[in-house]
């Protein structure tokens, strides 16, 4: 069994399975690689959940991340917090708070023309669907996983964008949603192999990005998320 970059253990010879990054050979039969790859970084120690190796600050395979362990115990002091943060002040332009979170998956023709015209002329033959429904997922608990599912791996992401049509840019593990604390959310790219874009910017590998109302993920040849947020009835009333 092969292992890539970022030190999984691949079934496929020439591209990861999992991640999707490319081991050298020819193109894989179930992922096109687009030419837009960044270099991996070192691979980090095991993941203590499924012991993958490889792990920064998400596992590629559980979904496992440092952030949502239990937190550690740490000694009581005596110590006084800073008087600042004992005083809690009203933000008197704080948004609503919106509920109700989905994301909604379309394929993009903006992002599809971007994509391409980033590869330039050696650009694989990816048509654009004709044919593409859109997709609604509601958004709950702390993390959602982006990607395509594999039974043979047992990977089987909550937003599972293997299609029809399959967006063959997109990696089994491709993104992470991370519910934030003021009921907002935020994205991260673990490392796939075609990158992930907020608004039309890429973010970088492991960054966490914060997300707002209608902002748009762009991902693999032409996939596109928006995030939709809606007020409470109460909110609604209050707005």
């Amino acid at each position: 069994m092969a292992r890539c970059p970022a030190g999984h253990d691949s079934a496929a010879a020439d591209y990861c399975d999992l991640c999707g990054l490319r081991m050298g050979g020819p193109p894989a039969a179930d992922q096109t690689d687009l030419g837009l790859e960044r270099a991996p970084s070192a691979p980090g120690p095991p993941c203590p959940r499924c012991g993958t190796p490889g792990l920064a600050r998400f596992c590629e395979s559980c979904g496992y991340s440092e952030e949502s362990a239990p937190p550690s115990e740490s000694p009581v002091t005596s110590e006084e917090p800073p008087p600042e943060a004992s005083v809690a002040t009203a933000d008197p332009v704080a948004p609503a708070r919106r509920t109700g979170w989905t994301a909604v998956v379309t394929a993009s023709r903006s992002h599809y023309e971007s994509v391409m015209a980033a590869v330039g002329p050696d650009a694989p033959d990816i048509p654009f669907p004709d044919d593409c429904p859109e997709r609604t997922f509601a958004l709950s608990g702390s993390q959602l996983r982006i990607g395509r599912r594999s039974v043979s791996r047992e990977v089987a992401p909550d937003i599972d964008l293997t299609g029809p049509p399959a967006d063959p840019g997109i990696s089994r593990l491709h993104a992470i949603l991370i519910a934030q604390p003021d009921g907002t959310w935020a994205i991260v790219d673990p490392g796939s192999a075609n990158g992930t874009s907020v608004n039309g910017v890429e973010i970088e590998t492991g960054e966490q990005v914060p997300l707002r109302n209608h902002d748009t993920i762009g991902l693999g040849a032409w996939t596109s998320i928006a995030i939709v947020g809606q007020l409470s009835d109460e909110e609604e009333r209050s707005s």
